[in-house]
C-alpha cells in the first residue's frame, strides 16, 4: 500500500500544482481524488490477487505437468537409446546379422527396463526378423511399401537418413504402439548405401503408465496432441481435448516432429483460484481509515514534493551528463584546451598537460608554453597551420611532435574550433590526444610493406629462376627435354598454316662416349658446350635448339616444302662439328649423326615427329655416322617390319622356334666326317625355315643372339648324344660364339654346368673379337672355355684384319678359310698361292685349316693338294636338319659322289 500511497500524493501534487492559480477551488477535491485512488487501487488489487491465485494454480500445474513430460520425454529417449546400439552394429556387419545374432543382440535390449514391446529388422524395407517372436509372427514379411499406414514414416526414414518415430499406430499383430524406424547405411565400394530398416514398437499403456499419464492421484487432467512423422495435426489421443480450456502446455520434442502436452485442474481454474471476497471487504475497511488523513496532508505533501522532485530531477540530469563526459574523456584519453584570441591564455586540463609533459598545477598557460615543448621541426609548421585554417574557416586539425624532458618524442593530434560567444572576445576549444602508437603501427607497416614488396621481389626473380631451370640445361643453357615436349604440345594444339612446315633435326655426337671415357667428364663437358654453341651459330635465331639428353640435341625449325634448306643445314651442322676441338692440350675430334623429320598442316603430331626424326637418326648411325638422313615412308615401312620381325624372334624363342641345323665337316683325304658346324635356322610358322641373315641383325639389336648361342650350343650337345647312341660317329660339333656373349661374366658358369667332353666343341669367333685386347672379360672367358676343353676356331679368317701376333697370343686350334677366298681358286692362281700362305702359316703354328664354301670336287682336289685339313661345303653336303643329317650319315652317299 505504500507504494499505492506514494503515487496517490504524486499525482494529487501534481493536479494541485495545476490548479494553484485558480480562483476555483473546491474543498472536496483532494478528498475525492484519493477516493478515486483508493477505489482503483482495490480493483487494482483485487485483479491482481486473482491474477496472483491464478499464476499461482498455474505453477502448481505446470510443475505437475513438467515431471510428467521429463518421464515421458526421458522413456522415449530411452527406448530409442536402446535401439541404436543395434541399428550400429547391423551398420558394421550386415551380412553377418543371422536370426540368432540378432536375436543374442535383441534380449540385451529387454534386458534393460524399457517400455519396448518388440524389436525387427526390415533388409530393404521388409521384416524378416522380429524379437520376441511370440506374438509378433504377423509381423514377418510386412513390407512397408505396401501398408499406406506405415508407408510414409518409412519412406521418410530412408529419405532423411534419421530416426522417425510415429504413433500411435495399430499394430498388424495387434494392438497400438509407438514405431520408431531406424534407418540402416552400410559401406560399400560405391560409397553408403541404404540397407535397411530398425523397428522397434513401444507400448503405449506402459508408457503412459511409466510416465504417470495414468496416475489415480493426479490433481491435473491431461491431453497429448501434436504432430509426428507419420500425420500433422493429430486429434488428441490421450485424454480429454484442452485446446479451448486455457491449458498449461508443453513441448515433447520428438526425433521427427513434436507433441504438446496440456494441462488443467480438476474442477477447472475458477475451483484452484479460490474466493477473493474477504479481500475485498478488507481493502474497503482499509481504504475508509485512511481516506480521511490523506484528504488533509494530500493537499501540503503533494506541493513539497512537487518541488523536491523537480530540483532533485535536475541535479540528477546535471550529474549524469557530467559523469560521461568524465567518462568519455577519460577512456578516449583527450586532453581540452582552449584559447583566448584576444588575450592569448590558454587553459589546459591535466591530460593535456600530461600529454605536454607539464605538471598538472592548473596554472595558466600561454603560448609560449606551448612553443617549448613542441618539437623545432614542427613548430612553424603547426603555426602556421593554425592561423591559416582559423582564419579560413574556423577550424584546425594538425599532427605534430612533442619533446618531453627525457628526451623522448611523442606524437599528438591537435583539432580545435573557433567559437564566439554573445558579447565574449573570440576563443579556440580544442582537444589533443596521443598518436604515438598509430604513428609507430603506420611506421611499421610501411617498413613491413617495403619488406614485403621486396620479399615479393626477391620470390618472383626466384620463381623465374625455377621455371628457367626447370625448362633449361644447366649445363648449355639450352632448352631441356620438357620444354621441347611443350614446344612439340603447342605445335599439336595449334597446328600450321597449309604453307608452313615445321621440321626437326634430332642429332647425336658420334665418338663422344670416347672422349668422355678417357679424358674424364669435365673433357666430355666442354664438347657439350661446344656443340651447344656450334647449334646455335648455324640456326637462325628463331629456330628453337635444345639438349634432350646426355649427347643428344634437337633443333626444332619452319622450312618451306623443300628439303633443300634442311639438307643445307644439316650439311652446315655436320662439317662444323668435323672440325678439331682442344682442350687442356687435347685435340677432340667427334663428329654427329642427324635424323630429320617434316610435318606440316594442322594434323601436325609433335610427338610423333620426334619419333620419325629418331628413326632417320638411326638410319643415320647405320650408314656410318658423321651424315644426316631425311626420315620417309619407306624408312617407316622399313623400321615397322624391323619391329614386327623383332616382336616374332621374342615370340620365336617362348615358342622353341630357333633350331640347330648341321653342316658336316669332311677329312681332305680320308673324306671322314670329322665334325659338323651348328647353324641357327628360324623355324618360322608361315615362312617356313629362315636363314641366320633375315634374323640375326635384328636378334642383336634385341639383345638375344647369347640366348640363341644358347639354345644351338644345348641342341647340339643333345643331337652328338643321340648320333652316339646310335652309332654314328660326329666326333665334334662347331658352334658359333657371339661377342656380346664372350662379354656375359656369367658364361663359364653356365658353361660348366653342361658338362662338356674336352673336344667336344668348338666355339668359332670372328676375327675382330680376339683382336681387342683391352676387354679382359672377353680375353678371361676365351681361356677359361680352353681350360673346359673347348676348341677356338677363327671364322672368316682372310675378311678381317688378324695378324700373327694376335694368332700366337690366341692359339686357335682352327683357322676356317673364309669362302670368298675359296671361289676363284679355280681360274686365279694369286688366289691360290694366297691359300697356300695362309694354310702355311697354319701349319707353321700347328693350327689346323678348314675351308668352307668348297662347291665343287674340284674346289675339293687343289685345296687337297695345297694342304688343307678339313674341306666343307655344297660339294659334300648343304647344312641339314638333325634327321636329314642322320639319313646322310648313314648312306654315306658323299663317297660315291667324290
Amino acid at each position: 500500500m505504500a507504494i499505492g500511497t506514494s503515487v496517490a500524493v504524486t499525482k494529487t501534487g501534481k493536479i494541485v500544482g495545476e490548479y494553484r492559480h485558480s480562483w476555483l477551488r473546491p474543498t472536496l477535491l483532494p478528498a475525492l481524488l484519493a477516493l478515486v485512488v483508493l477505489i482503483i487501487g482495490g480493483v487494482y488489487l483485487d485483479a491482481q490477487s486473482t491474477t496472483i491465485n491464478r499464476e499461482r494454480a498455474r505453477a502448481a500445474v505446470l510443475t505437475e505437468l513438467a515431471l510428467i513430460r521429463a518421464k515421458l520425454e526421458g522413456n522415449i529417449n530411452a527406448n530409442i537409446q536402446l535401439v541404436r546400439g543395434l541399428v550400429s552394429t547391423i551398420s558394421t556387419e550386415p551380412d553377418a546379422m543371422t536370426p540368432e545374432r540378432f536375436e543374442k543382440l535383441a534380449q540385451h535390449l529387454f534386458a534393460e527396463q524399457s517400455q519396448l514391446r518388440s524389436v525387427a529388422i526390415a533388409p530393404d524395407m521388409i521384416i524378416t526378423m522380429t524379437y520376441p517372436l511370440a506374438g509378433n509372427e504377423r509381423a514377418i514379411g510386412l513390407n512397408y511399401r505396401e501398408v499406406p499406414a506405415q508407408r510414409g514414416a518409412a519412406f521418410l526414414a530412408r529419405a532423411t537418413g534419421r530416426l522417425v518415430l510415429a504413433g500411435p499406430v495399430d499394430l498388424v499383430q495387434g494392438g497400438r504402439g509407438f514405431v520408431s524406424r531406424f534407418p540402416v547405411y552400410v559401406d560399400s565400394v560405391n560409397g553408403r548405401r541404404f540397407w535397411g530398416l530398425v523397428a522397434a514398437v513401444v507400448d503405449v499403456d506402459e508408457l503412459y503408465a511409466d510416465s504417470g499419464l495414468t496416475d489415480a492421484g493426479l490433481d491435473i487432467q491431461i491431453s497429448l496432441t501434436g504432430e509426428d512423422a507419420a500425420e500433422q495435426g493429430l486429434p488428441p489421443f490421450f485424454g480429454p481435448d484442452l485446446r479451448t480450456a486455457t491449458a498449461v502446455t508443453a513441448e515433447i520434442a520428438l526425433p521427427y516432429g513434436s507433441w504438446t502436452i496440456s494441462a488443467v485442474p480438476k474442477g477447472g481454474w475458477d475451483a484452484a483460484t479460490g474466493d477473493n471476497w474477504l479481500l475485498r471487504l478488507a481493502i474497503i475497511g482499509a481504504g475508509l481509515l485512511i481516506l480521511v488523513p490523506i484528504v488533509v496532508t494530500g493537499h501540503l505533501v503533494g506541493e513539497r514534493k512537487l518541488h523536491f522532485f523537480a530540483l532533485k530531477g535536475r541535479e540528477a540530469e546535471l550529474s549524469r551528463m557530467s559523469r560521461r563526459l568524465e567518462l568519455a574523456l577519460d577512456v578516449s584519453k583527450v586532453g581540452v584546451w582552449e584559447l583566448d584570441m584576444a588575450s592569448g591564455q590558454e587553459t589546459w586540463d591535466d591530460r593535456t598537460n600530461e600529454l605536454y609533459g607539464r605538471l598538472s598545477d592548473g596554472g595558466p598557460r600561454t603560448h609560449e608554453d606551448w612553443k617549448a615543448v613542441v618539437h623545432p621541426d614542427d613548430q612553424q609548421r603547426a603555426e602556421d597551420e593554425f592561423r591559416r585554417m582559423i582564419d579560413e574557416d574556423g577550424r584546425y586539425e594538425s599532427d605534430y611532435r612533442v619533446m618531453l624532458a627525457d628526451g623522448s618524442v611523442r606524437h599528438v593530434r591537435s583539432v580545435a574550433k573557433l567559437y564566439c560567444a554573445p558579447g565574449a572576445p573570440k576563443k579556440v576549444l580544442g582537444v589533443n590526444w596521443d598518436v604515438t602508437a598509430d604513428v609507430e603501427l603506420n611506421l611499421e607497416l610501411k617498413r613491413a610493406t617495403a619488406m614485403t614488396q621486396a620479399r615479393n621481389a626477391e620470390l618472383e626473380s626466384a620463381r623465374v629462376r625455377i621455371e628457367h631451370n626447370a625448362l633449361h640445361d644447366s649445363l648449355t643453357g639450352l632448352p631441356n627435354r620438357r620444354y621441347l615436349d611443350e614446344m612439340l604440345n603447342g605445335l599439336t594444339n595449334k597446328g600450321f598454316a597449309k604453307d608452313q612446315s615445321v621440321a626437326l633435326l634430332h642429332i647425336d655426337l658420334d665418338r663422344f662416349k670416347q672422349i668422355n671415357d678417357t679424358l674424364g667428364h669435365a673433357a666430355g663437358d666442354a664438347m657439350l658446350i661446344h656443340a651447344s654453341a656450334v647449334l646455335r651459330a648455324k640456326c637462325r635465331d628463331n629456330d628453337f635448339v635444345a639438349r634432350i639428353g646426355g649427347d643428344e640435341f634437337v633443333v626444332l625449325t619452319t622450312v618451306d616444302d623443300s628439303h633443300d634448306e634442311l639438307a643445307a643445314l644439316a650439311d652446315r651442322i655436320v662439317r662444323q662439328m668435323r672440325q678439331p676441338v682442344t682442350y687442356e692440350g687435347h685435340e677432340c675430334r667427334f663428329g654427329v649423326s642427324i635424323g630429320i623429320a617434316k610435318a606440316s598442316g594442322s594434323d601436325l603430331k609433335g610427338k610423333q615427329l620426334l619419333i620419325n626424326a629418331d628413326i632417320a637418326l638411326y638410319r643415320a648411325k647405320a650408314r656410318g655416322r658423321n651424315c644426316f638422313e631425311f626420315f620417309s615412308d619407306a624408312l617407316q615401312a622399313e623400321v615397322v617390319n624391323t619391329k614386327r620381325v623383332a616382336d616374332e624372334i621374342l615370340t620365336g624363342l617362348e615358342r622353341n622356334e630357333f633350331i640347330a641345323f648341321y653342316q658336316p665337316q669332311f677329312d681332305a683325304r680320308t673324306l671322314d666326317v670329322v665334325g659338323v658346324e651348328a647353324l641357327a635356322r628360324w623355324q618360322h610358322p608361315t615362312e617356313g625355315i629362315k636363314a641366320p641373315d633375315s634374323f640375326i641383325p635384328v636378334a642383336e639389336e634385341l639383345n638375344v643372339m647369347a640366348t640363341i648361342d644358347r639354345l644351338i650350343l644345348e641342341q647340339s650337345l643333345a643331337a652328338l648324344d643321340a648320333w652316339e647312341a646310335k652309332g654314328l660317329i660326329v666326333p665334334r660339333a662347331s658352334v658359333n660364339v657371339s661377342l656380346r656373349r664372350l662379354h656375359d661374366e656369367e658364361l663359364i658358369t653356365s658353361l660348366r654346368k653342361l658338362d662338356i667332353t674336352p673336344g667336344r666343341i668348338s666355339f668359332e669367333l670372328v676375327e675382330s673379337i680376339y683382336l681387342d685386347d683391352n676387354d679382359a672379360v672377353v680375353s678371361w672367358n676365351i681361356d677359361q672355355i680352353k681350360d673346359l676343353g673347348i676348341d677356338v676356331e677363327i671364322d672368316d679368317f682372310g675378311t678381317g684384319y688378324a695378324s700373327i701376333v694376335s694368332l700366337q697370343k690366341l692359339r686357335p686350334t682352327r683357322l676356317k678359310i673364309d669362302r670368298q677366298l675359296v671361289m676363284p681358286i679355280l681360274k686365279d692362281l694369286p688366289q691360290r698361292q694366297l691359300l697356300t700362305s695362309i694354310i702355311d702359316i697354319g701349319k707353321s703354328m700347328g693350327i689346323e685349316v678348314v675351308a668352307e664354301g668348297v662347291e665343287t670336287m674340284e674346289h675339293a682336289a687343289i685345296l687337297r693338294d695345297l694342304g688343307c685339313d678339313i674341306l666343307q661345303g655344297y660339294a659334300f653336303a648343304p647344312a641339314l636338319s638333325a634327321k636329314d643329317l642322320e639319313a646322310f650319315l648313314t648312306k654315306q652317299s658323299w663317297r660315291q659322289a667324290s
